[in-house]
């Protein structure tokens, strides 16, 4: 008798602590969470591409320092990195994460309650979830540390960020000048918990939307002044540009439908994605960056972005379209001139207007009308000019910024708080 209710005693305790279990477990996969934050990925390329990785090699005994601004704001994040490209496991020794300008200790994050991890060649992790309220527009610092040699094949080029290098763990004195390099490595996303209603839109693009030609570490892209614009309703943004890429061949990154899965549709509450590619299609045949490639065809570029507008809307995800900027004297007197050609622009116009009139999406965005020179409409407007006749400076980026119609984006939400505007 004693033994049987020491028994049914046993039982109860077990079953009180699945139940305990499963209620945690139930209230973690009922937690929301949305991209605010993201760095899509590119494979390291070797000496023969025209333009050069800027990033190390490799790192051995030394941490990455990096500084980011978030879109959505929430009062948890988890934070994710990439080994996408890599050929062998990653090791993170440590993670830290703070905000910037905050005297207070940066946290440590965990991953299955360590806090170092290891990364499965062409895999990510994803840490714990750390309680850490941060505002809509926030600025984070966050520092990984790499204890073992680790090459750098995979990274994110340029990107309009400095990237800080240090010798040692994160604890270690600093016996030597950070070194200073342009782009990203490793940090792939941070998500943040949100209402159930919140979501996030992704941009996928090439250099434009990587925000080549503003003002570097100042946040400037247009993707930057969209989240300004999206973050008093609560909605994210998801910057997927990568520099040099295109929309039905690889350039320097997979091409869009290769990443679309990966860099838009299975990031956490996408709603809508944003797509601004095909310039590098048109410009990059018979220019120093692939010079015996054959020109690219309409036909082509249309079957693509069919394609990809049936791929999103199977998972539920609205497309918008953007037409391309003008682009007439791109990189003239730079060692990439041919980037521009009157055969080219022809392309791009018929390109163009089978956006407007195709019907094959949600949306649709003619940065074309707002960035070209009433004077001269081959060329960019030179208030809006970057200075290379190709990249937008921080006054278009801006402009298009604010010719996004985000009614449909937010659903006409009312704002979920005041939020104020960086300042420049």
């Amino acid at each position: 008798m004693t033994t049987r209710l020491g028994a049914l005693a046993t039982l109860g305790v077990v079953m009180a602590l699945s139940s305990a279990a499963s209620a945690a477990g139930a209230g973690n996969a009922q937690q929301h969470w949305i991209t605010s934050w993201y760095a899509a990925l590119q494979p390291r390329w070797d000496s023969t591409f025209v333009l050069p990785a800027n990033v190390p090699a490799t790192l051995a005994n030394q941490t990455l320092h990096e500084r980011i601004r978030l879109s959505a704001g929430g009062q948890r994040m988890r934070l994710v990195f990439s080994n996408r490209y890599g050929k062998e496991p990653l090791q993170i020794g440590e993670v830290r994460v703070g905000l910037a300008g905050d005297k207070q200790p940066a946290r440590r994050l965990s991953f299955g309650g360590q806090a170092s991890v290891s990364i499965l060649a062409g895999a990510s992790a994803t840490s714990d979830a750390l309680v850490f309220a941060v505002e809509p527009l926030a600025e984070l610092t966050v520092s990984t540390y790499l204890p073992v040699h680790t090459a750098i094949t995979g990274f994110h080029w340029g990107g309009q960020q400095t990237l800080s290098v240090t010798p040692g763990a994160l604890d270690d004195a600093l016996s030597a000048a950070p070194e200073r390099f342009s782009g990203r490595l490793f940090l792939n996303a941070v998500m943040v918990g949100a209402p159930e209603r919140r979501r996030s839109v992704a941009i996928l693009g090439d250099s434009i939307t990587d925000g080549n030609g503003s003002t570097p570490d100042a946040n400037r892209r247009w993707p930057d002044f969209l989240a300004q614009r999206l973050a008093p309703y609560g909605i994210g943004v998801a910057n997927a540009g990568i520099s040099g890429a295109r929309l039905a061949s690889d350039g320097m990154g997979q091409s869009a439908l290769a990443r679309l899965e990966h860099d838009v549709l299975s990031q956490p509450g996408i709603s809508d994605v944003i797509v601004l590619l095909g310039i590098n299609d048109i410009g990059w045949p018979g220019s120093p960056f692939a010079p015996d490639e054959a020109p690219v065809t309409l036909e082509r570029l249309s079957a693509v972005y069919r394609q990809l507008v049936s791929a999103a809307h199977l998972r539920g995800v609205r497309v918008t379209a953007a037409t391309l900027p003008p682009f007439e004297g791109a990189l003239e007197g730079t060692p990439f001139a041919g980037h521009y050609s009157p055969a080219k622009e022809g392309l791009r116009q018929r390109f163009n207007r089978w956006i407007r009139s195709a019907g094959v999406f949600d949306a649709v965005i003619d940065f074309d009308a707002l960035l070209r020179d009433p004077a001269h409409p081959r060329r960019l407007r030179p208030a809006f000019d970057s200075g290379d006749h190709l990249h937008p400076g921080d006054a278009g980026y801006r402009a298009m910024a604010e010719a996004v119609e985000i009614r449909a984006l937010t659903g006409q939400e009312q704002p979920a708080a005041p939020v104020q505007e960086a300042t420049e």
